[in-house]
């Protein structure tokens, strides 16, 4: 196992590589490069009107669209030497990686602090709805899939068939914007704030004023981010519980006297959580990077979405590219974890030998 261990760690390197060098040639491309950004600025114009200033991603044009707008060339050339587009774009990107071995991301180029640190300030808003999130949906979705795998065919599983399929229907984002309608002052109760993780005066709170003012706020985000999940995992677990329930053990079980409780709990829940606890880590990946950018944008929480978001709009590449090599860092351990969490749950899986 540890073999095979140290082969996955080994191929994280090309593959990120690889994720790197796409994404870094395919923002390079984008119209409305950091330099148009600031020019645009410069001369007042909104950010709109910088991507058709260039066609040709980060490295300026020094065509006549700038000329005829007056800009010198002096002051281009200085933006393109304080963001280093003087330099190859194949330089750029080496000079990228051999930082990004070390965890250096470099500056923003409009915040003017380091990337490590805009990640580390906006990372616990991150993980903090992605961990409620996951915690909800799995305590409401593993009950409620052995319930209705218990009960298939009864009234109880048809109607909340309907409401799975219902909410699985449902995007996060839509139902957030449905969310704040109802609940947050849109068009009919102002119970939930509207924006942010906590109140302006957070600091001054007693300790239990800040616990209710953090869970008053994260309500309904955790609620639009879990519907989807939920829906998903509900139907996971009641098929296989369902498959579990009909194999020969089971009925062996019975024959033998075994109770309801004692087949479903000693016997049959071990080996139907296998595919729903091991995948766990690779849920965890969609709830944390996936799912979370749009939720943070609509509630405007200042977590790792709505960071690279920002960032994407702004052409900022050194957040850009700091942030997804974040995700894909973080993706690529918990992948790991997870197929090291099939071991650890059913000791008969063996990858190593598999492998060979």
């Amino acid at each position: 196992m540890a073999a095979y261990v140290l082969r996955r760690l080994l191929l994280m390197i090309p593959t990120l590589l690889g994720i790197l060098l796409l994404n870094f040639i395919i923002v390079q491309a984008a119209p409305g490069g950091p330099i148009d950004q600031m020019l645009a600025r410069s001369q007042g114009l909104d950010s709109s009107a910088s991507t058709r200033l260039d066609g040709g991603g980060g490295d300026s044009v020094k065509g006549e669209s700038r000329g005829s707008r007056g800009v010198e060339e002096r002051f281009i050339a200085q933006l393109e030497e304080q963001f280093g587009f003087d330099k190859p774009a194949h330089e750029r990107f080496f000079d990228m990686l051999r930082s990004y071995a070390t965890f250096d991301f470099g500056e923003s180029f409009f915040r003017d602090r380091p990337v490590v640190d805009l990640m580390i300030e906006r990372l616990p808003v991150s993980i903090s709805l992605g961990l409620w999130t996951t915690l909800l949906v799995y305590l409401i979705s593993i009950p409620l899939g052995v319930r209705k795998a218990l009960r298939h065919g009864s009234p109880f599983d048809v109607w909340t068939s309907g409401l799975v399929i219902v909410g699985y229907a449902i995007p996060g984002f839509l139902f957030a914007i449905l969310l704040i309608v109802l609940f947050a002052g849109g068009s009919y109760f102002d119970v939930f704030p509207l924006r942010g993780l906590t109140s302006p005066d957070f600091d001054t709170l007693s300790a239990w004023g800040k616990v209710k003012d953090y869970f008053w706020h994260i309500s309904l985000p955790v609620l639009a981010s879990a519907i989807g999940s939920f829906a998903t995992l509900t139907m996971l677990t009641k098929n296989s519980f369902l498959d579990e329930i009909h194999k020969q053990y089971v009925l062996t079980a019975r024959a033998k006297g075994a109770g309801d409780h004692q087949v479903l709990y000693g016997h049959v829940f071990r080996n139907a959580m296998l595919i729903i606890i091991a995948g766990l880590p690779s849920a965890l990946i969609g709830i944390f990077f996936t799912g979370s950018l749009l939720i943070e944008v609509i509630f405007s929480l200042n977590g790792l979405g709505l960071l690279g978001f920002e960032a994407v709009m702004q052409r900022d590449y050194p957040v850009i590219f700091g942030t997804l090599y974040l995700y894909t860092l973080i993706g690529l351990i918990l992948k790991l974890i997870s197929d090291l969490t099939y071991v650890w749950v059913d000791p008969r899986i063996d990858f190593a030998t598999r492998e060979a």
